[in-house]
């Protein structure tokens, strides 16, 4: 029962986050450089804690250990919202950082990658998108570079909408193997990097791409007609710890 009232509830907050996702773009009138007038609380978008980052000047320190429990699902939903693919999961699915728990909600795609390294961006970026019992959210990144073929992203760009729209996905996975075996991570304080730019989001960008093909990045791009990545926006007075 509680399943299936997720579940709904996760597809009425899709169906209205589609419904208003039409008002921004990633160019021309309504592009990242116009997001922050295109609606009152998207003035988020044009204050000093923005995301993407170019993570290079970095800090030595101690992160917090970072505990990650995915389990293998089946009940999957894959969206084409015009602006990314996304996966919405189902619950039982958490990270702790700290001693807090989030609860992974879905994940998506940037393709080129959002962050950059050093000045380098990839192909791809995979964000998971996790949020605690009290409404924060932490976003794990991902970075994605050309390589081995990668069988789950394979067959979710494979099965996605071409169009915009919903589908289940018959895909049984662990995100877990989404990870790479190195876990080592960047940290540091930022936002969401669409509309509205919500700050106060907990950014881990793990040091270690995975791989996809360049068939399958291509899918991907093909799919979305267009690049789907935010600008870097500047680091201001933050610390990103490594």
């Amino acid at each position: 029962m509680v399943k299936k009232l997720f579940l709904s509830s996760l597809l009425v907050i899709s169906t209205a986050v589609f419904a208003q996702d039409k008002h921004w773009s990633y160019e021309g009138e309504t592009g990242p450089e116009h997001w922050a007038d295109l609606a009152p609380e998207n003035f988020w978008c044009k204050l000093k804690n923005q995301s993407p980052v170019d993570i290079s000047n970095t800090v030595e320190g101690q992160n917090p250990k970072l505990e990650i429990s995915y389990k293998k699902e089946e009940d999957y939903k894959i969206i084409n919202n015009g602006h990314t693919l996304q996966v919405n999961v189902p619950p039982a699915n958490f990270v702790s950082l700290n001693g807090k728990a989030y609860q992974l909600i879905q994940f998506h795609f940037h393709s080129p990658s959002e962050h950059t390294i050093k000045g380098k961006n990839y192909p791809m970026e995979l964000h998971l998108v996790h949020k605690s019992d009290k409404g924060e959210l932490l976003v794990i990144g991902v970075m994605i570079k050309e390589g081995p073929s990668n069988g789950i992203l394979r067959e979710i760009f494979n099965q996605a909408p071409v169009e915009e729209g919903e589908k289940e996905l018959k895909l049984p996975f662990n995100i877990y193997s989404l990870l790479p075996k190195n876990r080592d991570y960047y940290l540091y304080s930022g936002s969401l990097t669409t509309p509205p730019c919500t700050e106060g989001v907990t950014w881990i960008v793990l040091k270690t791409p995975i791989t996809a093909s360049k068939d399958e990045i291509e899918k991907f791009r093909t799919i979305m007609k267009h690049p789907n990545n935010r600008p870097i926006q500047p680091l201001n007075s933050r610390f990103i710890l490594k």
